[in-house]
């Protein structure tokens, strides 16, 4: 599982090897609107992927000159390229971490009504690619690509039913954030695409009434904490391969006798699933205790399902949609009662 955790997110990183020319500018007034801040993350999270990647990739062929040489047996040489690999996952983690909380903020704000659209003095480094006004003059590829980011309320089914939750029904969250492509099925009409990529889920639970995760054999239950809780969060990490089949109402226009087919610009209706593996499940839990602040860490499998699958579907206009998950297996492998994490939110592919 180690090392699958490792090249997974090493393999995640490689989807987003296409090339674009970039320049810097300045922007002096610029729209900052909620789509752009987010933009700009999205950006910062791919340069990070790209920057991990080519380093591992040098590291790799220094290895193997040495390998080559006669200096290091293969063992060692194993064993120094899987070390390379797995600091370079540590960084795109802890990284791309960092951006995340970003996004995490900057949608918290959008939803408290804290951020307001419009004409702001600043100044950003900006990357853009000259395929972009090809796009627009020329329209798309048959096949694009996306960065997908959401994020929601997250909770869990119980006896068919989340009335009743035993997890806060606002602090309990999810996001999730990846790479997709998207294909037109046919040559000559834009209705019908195929969306495939590779996903990070992430899914926190909060259990109420002061209670926490204890694992009891087999079991996972939710127990009573003999201390008074401030927070109390359940979070499982996915690496997840998502499949919807896309309905895109955007219509085609004509130029020169030529039909020009674009994407995202109009009613959009997704209708697919996912599958994938859990990387790592981790439970905080902070309190007070003699007038100091603790906090908690514990990670483990918690008796969690190792693989998920489920289904998803989302509606929305050009990049933004209303976004919905449910995982058709138990979160818990042989929990007494069956209970399956359920997602909604809002989702975003930037093309």
């Amino acid at each position: 599982m180690k090392n699958f955790i490792i090249y997974a997110s090493l393999l995640l990183s490689c989807i987003v090897t296409k090339a674009v020319a970039q320049e810097t500018v300045k922007v002096e007034a610029l729209e900052t609107t909620f789509e752009l801040r987010v933009k700009l993350i999205a950006n910062k999270i791919e340069a990070i992927t790209k920057q991990e990647k080519a380093a591992l990739k040098a590291e790799i062929e220094s290895v193997n000159k040495e390998l080559e040489s006669g200096t290091i047996t293969k063992e060692q040489a194993d064993e120094k390229k899987l070390k390379f690999a797995e600091i370079r996952s540590k960084n795109i983690e802890t990284r791309v971490g960092e951006a995340q909380e970003e996004l995490k903020e900057l949608v918290n704000q959008k939803v408290a009504g804290k951020i307001k659209d419009g004409k702001e003095q600043l100044t950003v480094k900006w990357s853009w690619s000259k395929n972009d006004s090809i796009r627009k003059s020329r329209g798309e590829r048959r096949t694009t690509s996306q960065f997908v980011f959401a994020a929601g309320v997250n909770n869990l089914v119980t006896d068919k039913a989340v009335a009743h939750s035993d997890y806060r029904y606002w602090g309990s969250h999810f996001y999730e954030w990846g790479f997709t492509s998207n294909t037109r099925l046919f040559k000559n009409d834009n209705l019908l695409h195929l969306k495939y990529g590779m996903s990070l889920m992430y899914n926190n639970l909060r259990p109420t009434d002061n209670r926490l995760f204890v694992v009891n054999g087999n079991q996972t239950n939710l127990e009573t904490s003999s201390v008074n809780l401030k927070d109390s969060r359940f979070r499982n990490v996915y690496l997840t391969v998502p499949l919807h089949l896309e309905f895109d109402f955007t219509k085609s226009k004509d130029k020169d006798g030529k039909k020009i087919f674009r994407t995202h610009e109009s009613v959009r209706f997704g209708i697919g699933g996912y599958a994938g593996a859990r990387v790592k499940s981790k439970q905080k839990l902070c309190y007070e205790l003699n007038g100091n602040d603790i906090s908690v860490k514990e990670k483990g499998d918690f008796n969690a399902n190792d693989f998920i699958y489920g289904v998803s579907t989302y509606i929305g206009y050009g990049e933004t949609s209303l976004y919905l998950k449910y995982d058709l297996n138990p979160l818990f492998k042989d929990n007494a009662i069956k209970q399956n994490n359920i997602s909604l939110g809002v989702r975003f592919d930037f093309n």
